[in-house]
């Protein structure tokens, strides 16, 4: 799920493209947050942030939840989905699926629609690709960052990382100049 919304905006090769991997039933997805807020307020249009799907076991609703969220995108609200979801990881792990149809509701999205896709299963071959390349690319929990192939894990600690993106962001945009 990509950041960009802008058609015609540049695409992934013409800027730094950071990929988050996450689960939607992640407590330190939910801490990360603020850093991928702030690193989309700095860098705007010139970083993609494309979300990544890495659904854990331990967390029964989070392979249902990277779908919804990928619903959630294809209605346009990718993005506000999964800030909505992870802001109530602790009540998502309570309710169940049940959450994923309450907040697309309270986003103004076609619940029933998004109800559909997580019975249909549209979405799971997006998901799948998601995990099967992380895991090929060394992902073992979330949250866990890739830019510019240097893997940063955010799951033990977020000490130092958005620094670290910030720094590596830098010098690719300093090299497109």
């Amino acid at each position: 799920m990509s950041d960009s919304s802008t058609p015609g905006a540049p695409g992934p090769a013409a800027r730094p493209v950071l990929d988050v991997w996450c689960e939607l039933q992640c407590p330190d997805c939910r801490t990360a947050l603020d850093d991928v807020r702030a690193l989309r307020a700095r860098y705007g249009d010139r970083l993609e942030l494309r979300l990544r799907h890495f659904p854990l076991e331990k967390h029964k609703h989070s392979f249902a939840a990277a779908q919804a969220a990928e619903e959630a995108a294809e209605q346009g609200q990718g993005w506000p989905y999964v800030e909505a979801v992870l802001a109530r990881v602790k009540e998502f792990d309570r309710k169940g699926e049940s959450l994923l149809i309450e907040v697309a509701r309270e986003l103004g999205l076609d619940a029933e629609e998004l109800d559909t896709a997580l019975i249909d299963g549209r979405h799971i071959l997006i998901v799948d690709a998601d995990q099967a390349e992380g895991k090929a690319l060394g992902v073992t929990g979330t949250p866990t960052y890739v830019i510019d192939g240097e893997r940063l894990d955010g799951g033990k600690s977020q000490e130092g990382l958005r620094a670290r993106i910030e720094e590596i962001a830098d010098r690719l945009l300093a090299e497109e100049a």
